[in-house]
């Protein structure tokens, strides 16, 4: 009797343990959804807000938006190191939920600036603070089986891209009947509803949380530099990134000069970026899928070259429809080159020093959106808004040459 009550406890452990590492990855993907989508529904209008705040002379305009985009990625850079060891040592929800109400009082305020100096002050110190994808990544591959855990991140991917497309229509629409100054404050409710969520419902044992024993951050920092699967999804991460933030800032005033008329202009940015999310996620989706069949390898290199070929027709199109079907097409092959690369990184992180990896994985993607914006803002404002999307069909290209070359290690 002893053995089989010790067994019938056995089996409902396994399965307390699966149903909580479903239902925090459950919370987590409701607490993204609601974060991205509010920061989605500020960000790509920030041109437009550049310009209501004073600033409309030719050239600055572009470069304030470079700018602007790149700040928050500089200090969320340093940052991120640290808030990943400190996930390790003091828990992962919690580190979560800093980001999320973090980021709902500082993206919040920035609908009360009165200059674009405020709200670059308001940048910085929301890099430094938030950064809830790598964190939510954190979060759920530590608490999840480590066969499980391509499906978890997949899952999470899809939250993020299903949160980007809805943002920028929900922002377009708010700031259409409201005014700019709305989707920021859209953006706080938002992303304080994520933080209530995770908050609220994720559970975290003592044994996930490390109890204090996690590495420390030059620890984390050695386990980087002596791994070459990690080195090299950060190099290709970086690569991938900054090319697709080279054209991200510039992307509202590409719209505004092929639109004649200036109505509702926010509305139709905001279709455009929702479409791109909508096509990214189904993305992550089927790049999962395929990978498991032909090896995340061949799908990584496939989506790369097919992200080159979307990108480059894009610096020619004469209308908004051709830039709508272009950058839906793109959405496709960027959200397999995304998941691919979160799936290779799961993978190559050990056990328990996931908090350090995503961590420093954080500040290479972070250091890309520095240098992407600032470098599409300078490419748009000496030679012309189509520019950046040539440099990111190259960027793209880059990277599939890259993986080319690389030799995968052998198993």
């Amino acid at each position: 009797m002893s053995e089989q009550r010790r067994q019938s406890d056995d089996l409902g452990q396994k399965r307390a343990t699966r149903l909580d590492w479903r239902r925090n990855l459950y919370v987590v993907w409701l607490g993204e959804l609601l974060a991205i989508a509010g920061f989605s529904a500020a960000m790509p209008f920030m041109p437009y807000y550049i310009q209501e705040l004073g600033v409309t002379s030719a050239g600055q305009v572009e470069l304030w938006s470079g700018l602007l985009s790149s700040a928050g990625a500089w200090t969320m850079g340093i940052m991120s190191p640290i808030w990943g060891s400190l996930a390790d040592r003091l828990g992962r929800k919690l580190m979560l939920a800093r980001a999320l109400f973090g980021g709902a009082v500082l993206v919040g305020a920035m609908g009360f600036v009165s200059n674009v100096n405020q709200l670059l002050v308001l940048r910085l110190l929301q890099g430094a603070v938030t950064g809830t994808v790598a964190a939510a990544y954190t979060l759920v591959v530590a608490g999840t089986p480590a066969e499980q855990r391509g499906f978890a991140l997949g899952m999470v991917q899809m939250g993020v891209y299903l949160g980007a497309s809805l943002g920028p229509t929900l922002g377009g629409f708010a700031v259409d009947c409201w005014g700019y100054r709305a989707c920021f404050v859209l953006t706080g409710v938002l992303m304080a509803a994520g933080g209530v969520v995770v908050a609220t419902l994720v559970r975290e044992t003592r044994t996930e949380a490390m109890a204090g024993k996690g590495d420390s951050l030059v620890d984390g920092l050695r386990l980087v530099l002596r791994s070459p699967g990690i080195l090299s999804v950060f190099g290709m991460r970086f690569v991938v990134s900054s090319a697709l933030r080279m054209v991200n800032p510039m992307l509202p005033l590409f719209v505004q000069a092929l639109v004649p008329s200036q109505d509702r202009i926010a509305s139709l940015t905001g279709l455009i970026n929702s479409a791109s999310m909508v096509t990214t996620a189904v993305g992550t989706l089927v790049a999962a899928r395929y990978a498991d069949r032909v090896g995340a390898r061949k799908v990584l290199l496939v989506c790369l070259v097919s992200a080159a070929l979307c990108y480059f027709p894009q610096a020619m199109v004469a209308n908004v429809t051709q830039l709508v079907i272009l950058k839906a097409l793109a959405g496709l092959a960027v959200g397999g080159v995304v998941s691919a690369l979160s799936a290779a990184l799961a993978r190559a992180a050990p056990e328990g020093r996931q908090g350090a990896v995503f961590g420093l994985q954080s500040s290479v993607h972070s250091a890309a959106n520095a240098v992407g914006p600032m470098l599409g803002g300078a490419l748009a404002a000496s030679w012309g808004l189509r520019v950046p999307f040539l440099a990111a069909g190259l960027g793209f290209a880059l990277a599939s040459s890259l993986l080319v070359m690389i030799r995968p290690r052998r198993e």
